[in-house]
């Protein structure tokens, strides 16, 4: 009973540990580096016919 116990708690503090959590990232050598930093993705912007911004869902409207 007591080896259950103990197994148990092992088992929680591994769980709740950030470092197993995270994502690691190696390089072409597979040493571990940074991660990069993903890019929030830009808004895409539409033009109407005479080169002026409007809402992507009106006639004639184009991504720029």
């Amino acid at each position: 009973m007591l080896r259950s116990i103990a197994f148990a708690a092992a088992v929680l503090t591994m769980a709740t540990t950030p470092s197993f959590a995270a994502t690691h990232c190696r390089d072409a050598h597979g040493k571990f580096i940074k991660c990069a930093e993903k890019k929030p993705a830009k808004p895409v912007r539409c033009k109407d016919t005479k080169g002026k911004f409007a809402k992507c869902g009106a006639p004639g409207a184009k991504p720029a």
